[in-house]
């Protein structure tokens, strides 16, 4: 982590951590702290060093050469599988006992050692398959 906290970054930390189930472009998340007076290289210099950091995740999108950023670093997101809704973006976390018991049943079967914090899978969510 770097030895100080610019006001940037802050403000950065603290739109990210808001919004931690989502998927974001440096462009929206510059949109959305533009009124505070944060660019678009600050913002691209920031997730480049949060990510170096761990505190960030940055995924391609399908279709896309823009990727996208989600905020890692919160204690609920550590060592945990993810759940990402093709049709909303929304991540989520998948439950403790499913996961252990996908991770261990991959783990016998197949002699595969799964990195939770950076595996996602992809499907559609309960509220998308509602609606």
């Amino acid at each position: 982590m770097p030895k100080y906290m610019t006001k940037q970054r802050k403000l950065l930390l603290e739109y990210l951590s808001r919004h931690a189930d989502e998927k974001l472009t440096a462009r929206q998340i510059e949109q959305a702290l533009s009124g505070e007076g944060v660019s678009i290289s600050a913002v691209y210099r920031n997730l480049s060093e949060l990510e170096k950091d761990g505190r960030l995740r940055r995924v391609g999108q399908s279709g896309s050469r823009e990727a996208v950023y989600q905020y890692a670093d919160e204690a609920h997101c550590k060592d945990r599988l993810h759940l990402s809704c093709e049709k909303c973006g929304r991540t989520y976390h998948m439950n403790l006992p499913g996961a252990e018991m996908l991770i261990n049943n991959l783990a016998q079967s197949d002699e595969f050692t799964i990195d939770k914090a950076n595996t996602v899978l992809y499907g559609v969510c309960r509220e998308c398959k509602e609606s």
